[in-house]
């Protein structure tokens, strides 16, 4: 595992090297006595020495059609893992300077990290000027023009910076947040790894700026920052298409997406595993390096080569969704992602699909960029001003940080002088071939209404940023302007975009909406329906919610999802089932059930009542079984002993048939389980009924779900668990917990603690949770990797590590998690983290389930 990625091991054990070598970190990540030998003959693995740009520029290999072209390069670019273009044209670049400067990682707290300023000062195309715009940073790796400043992100903080006296350097800085990562420390490189700091500022379509491996989201409003919870995504990079579909990826999976926006698929607790988010895309994780890679950190394992070649995403980042029509259409909406270790760019076309997207590889055992330079490392994309894809070239021989170095790798690149020179840095532009550099535009210098026509281009930095600029100034004069462009404009992206910045500006109306909602385009449908939420919630909920239904026949998936998830909102059990009716036509988009289970939280009984009563829903088609299956097994989930029991109810007043179809729904619950029954004061007189049924699957099934209840004196019911009451300062413990837990784990294992499918195990009645009080807190100090079984399913994904947090913290938010939800842990007192944490030491890794299993 490279720069900015996580590893997924499974073993954390180690010895030492030969030669009396001292062990590098990362081998504590291999098997225990793996021999570290290449595996790829040394006279096939040729020299690395550093090329000039111009030298570099012949060392790729090309897909057809398409031109590289040198931007910048060191001295006046050094050591770049972001960029960010300014309305004036202008290159921002964060360079990541204290970064692995020798095998060590010494000096990596040295204040050296810089934010600077690219200039082409005549006009031809190439960066020829570099200024400090600020200086003194440990490892920046995130910035976003907003407003009259620069957004930046260097652990911890994130800070908006502005130059308040016009000499081009940063003077004044806000703090927007202390929680963006953690600082690093050399002393204990674990707490502040820099591959798991969060990164990638993206100003959405919706107006809030997102990042990756974070769950807070901005807002700059009036000269004023507003911040929300949002979902932990990714590692390293973020993007968006025009739906405003965010996309993301880890190490070793290229590319996700979320096809609902997240936060739909959270609200219902009685669905945990409701999807729609973190959705994975291409299927394929290969790639075709155009030179051997011997320099991956563990290409001593054949499993991970091919040909003595990289076989498959290793270190997969910064995917970007190309919207620019400047190398040509086909190019329009493809999804590229860099794979620094094997020296390449992938090229995905992504297409919508029932209601979700996919993606397959553009060429067949090729890729669309490839170095044979081992120094090649793309670790960032964008759009430019002139619509050309940018790539950001680290550009060095070692990108593993220490945490993770193997004893191999150091070798490997001692043989070929990999660690020097530092400070190198390249940009380059894609551009077609044959095709001559578009002038950049200066969007600073247009009048507002001139960039009222900007959100009709077909370059999306330049709509996206002009629909920034128009919400930040909010020029009372364009409303007319940017209300005519929403509901008359030739060009749909300028009727998207202009409704997008009227819904930031919060200039709509009920008139308005209505008409845009008869939108030709359904990307503009999408995003009324979306802006009607706050309406449908006030008193126009009359006179919009009929408005809305009309699109109950649009032929588009993402119009039918977009209504079910702002629909059910209204929380009205007739119009449940109207929306069930819709969900029941289209039962083959993707994540359209789930839209609706999402929204009816505490609403699954009334609407299951009205369904089985209405003679439309006796047929046993596709749509009604996955509709009936889900309401049934979303009240079972509920743990609510008298829902269940009207379950039963209802049951009895259906024919076997759908009597099985609930018994079947009941049954696949995932919140009650035989460890984990409902209870109820007594056994259900209903359920003996359907015991003795002379159907044999009605039996079987009331037989399964006779397993997830339980009631006093039940034979062979485990008795109750009752924890002791809180004393005063445990519950003083608790509260703070309960403070604690939306900024630190909510995001992730939601408010409810039951978890988020493709994201985060549930932290509700979980062994973990419930389980010793010393493992709980290993895993908070240290992290946790997978695989690791919860609640009986098995999890691959990596915890970071909280250990940054004070013993007081830790303390209180273990209590909270150990004692809410049902949750019969004892609490955790300061004195015991404080007592782990000492007692584990300087340990660098994430705990295995099997460490953590042998701990008392």
């Amino acid at each position: 595992m490279l720069l900015f990625l996580r590893v997924v091991i499974w073993s954390a054990v180690s010895s030492l090297l030969a030669a009396g070598a001292l062990a590098q970190i990362g081998d504590k990540l291999d098997k225990p006595g793996e021999v570290q030998k290449s595996i790829v003959p040394v006279e096939l693995i040729p020299p690395a020495p550093v090329l000039a740009p111009a030298e570099a520029l012949k060392s790729f290999r090309l897909a057809p059609g398409i031109r590289l072209e040198l931007v910048a390069a060191e001295p006046l670019v050094q050591d770049p893992v972001a960029i960010t273009f300014g309305p004036d044209g202008r290159c921002w670049v964060a360079e990541f300077r204290g970064y692995m400067n020798d095998f060590e990682g010494s000096n990596e707290d040295a204040r050296i990290g810089r934010i600077v300023v690219l200039t082409d000062t005549n006009g031809d195309g190439v960066y020829d000027k570099s200024d400090v715009f600020l200086d003194k940073l440990i490892l920046p790796r995130a910035l976003l023009l907003v407003g009259d400043g620069l957004l930046v992100g260097a652990p911890p903080y994130l800070k908006f910076w502005r130059d308040t006296d016009g000499d081009g350097k940063a003077d004044l800085d806000v703090d927007v947040a202390s929680d963006f990562g953690v600082q690093t420390d050399p002393k204990r490189p674990e707490l502040a790894n820099p591959e798991r700091a969060p990164n990638a500022l993206l100003w959405g379509a919706d107006n809030w700026i997102y990042s990756a491996a974070y769950t807070k989201k901005f807002r700059y409003v009036r000269g004023n920052w507003e911040t929300s919870n949002t979902m932990f995504r990714g590692q390293w990079g973020l993007s968006q298409d025009d739906f405003g579909r965010l996309y993301y990826n880890s190490n070793s999976d290229q590319l996700r997406a979320d096809v609902l926006p997240s936060q739909y698929p959270g609200r219902n607790p009685n669905y945990p595993r409701a999807g729609g988010v973190n959705v994975l895309v291409p299927e394929n994780q290969l790639v075709w390096p155009a030179r051997v890679t011997p320099g991956t950190n563990r290409a001593y394992r054949p499993e991970t080569m091919r040909d003595g070649k990289l076989k498959a995403f290793t270190a997969a980042c910064a995917p970007w969704i190309f919207r620019s029509n400047a190398l040509g259409a086909e190019y329009y909406g493809n999804a590229f992602v860099c794979e620094p270790a094997a020296h390449l760019i992938k090229r995905n076309l992504v297409t919508a699909d029932h209601g979700t997207v996919k993606a397959r590889e553009a060429y067949e055992q090729r890729e669309f960029i490839a170095s044979v330079d081992e120094r090649f490392r793309p670790v960032n994309l964008a759009t430019g001003p002139d619509g050309a894809l940018y790539i950001v070239d680290f550009h060095r021989g070692v990108i593993e940080h220490r945490i993770s170095l193997t004893s191999y790798l150091r070798k490997q690149a001692e043989e070929r002088d990999l660690i020097k020179p530092q400070h190198l840095g390249r940009i380059y532009r894609v551009v077609a071939e044959g095709a001559k550099p578009e002038k950049f535009p200066r969007l600073d210098r247009m009048p507002t209404q001139q960039l009222v026509a900007e959100l009709s281009h077909s370059n999306s930095w330049r709509r996206e940023t002009a629909q920034r600029l128009l919400v930040e100034r909010a020029d009372p004069n364009t409303h007319a302007l940017m209300r005519e462009l929403a509901i008359l404009g030739v060009v749909p992206f300028g009727r998207l975009h202009a409704l997008r910045a009227l819904g930031g500006l919060g200039w709509l109306d009920e008139e308005m909406l209505t008409i845009v909602l008869r939108d030709k385009m359904p990307e503009v449908r999408v995003t009324a329906i979306r802006l009607c939420e706050p309406f449908v919630a006030g008193p126009m909920r009359a006179s919009l919610v009929p408005r809305l239904m009309t699109l109950s026949g649009d032929p588009s998936p993402e119009v039918q999802q977009q209504l079910v998830l702002t629909l059910t909102q209204v929380g009205d059990p007739g119009l449940d089932a109207t929306l069930a009716g819709i969900v029941r036509r289209w039962a083959e988009t993707k994540f359209l059930t789930d839209a609706l289970f999402s929204g009816i939280y505490d609403r699954e009984l009334p609407l299951l009542e009205k369904l089985l009563a209405n003679p439309e829903w006796k047929a046993v088609d596709p749509g009604a079984v996955a509709i009936l299956r889900g309401l049934a097994k979303g009240i079972v989930n509920s743990r609510r002993p008298e829902l269940v029991e009207r379950l039963l109810a209802v049951a009895m007043s259906v024919e076997p048939a759908r009597q099985t179809l609930l018994f079947d729904g009941a049954v696949s619950a995932t919140a009650a389980t035989a460890a984990k029954p409902v209870k109820f004061p007594a056994e259900p007189k209903l359920l003996a009924g359907f015991k003795g049924s002379i159907d044999p699957t009605v039996k079987a099934g009331a037989l399964k779900l006779e397993r997830l209840l339980t009631w006093p004196g039940k034979p062979g019911a485990k008795p109750e668990v009752v924890p002791p009451p809180l004393t005063p300062p445990e519950q003083a413990m608790f509260n703070l917990g309960r403070a604690l837990y939306p900024g630190v784990c909510g995001a992730c294992h939601q408010p409810h603690g039951r978890g988020l499918e493709g994201m985060a195990p549930p932290l509700a009645e979980s062994e973990w949770s419930n389980g010793p009080a010393s493992r709980a807190a290993r895993i908070a100090l240290h992290g946790v990797r997978g695989p690791i079984k919860v609640d009986g399913r098995t999890y691959t994904l990596d915890m970071p590590p909280f250990g940054a947090l004070g013993d007081e913290q830790l303390a209180a938010l273990l209590t909270y998690i150990r004692r809410e939800w049902g949750n019969t842990g004892t609490a955790v007192s300061p004195a015991e983290v404080k007592a782990i944490r000492a007692g584990v030491g300087k340990r660098t890794d994430a705990w295995t389930q099997e460490e953590l299993l042998k701990v008392p």
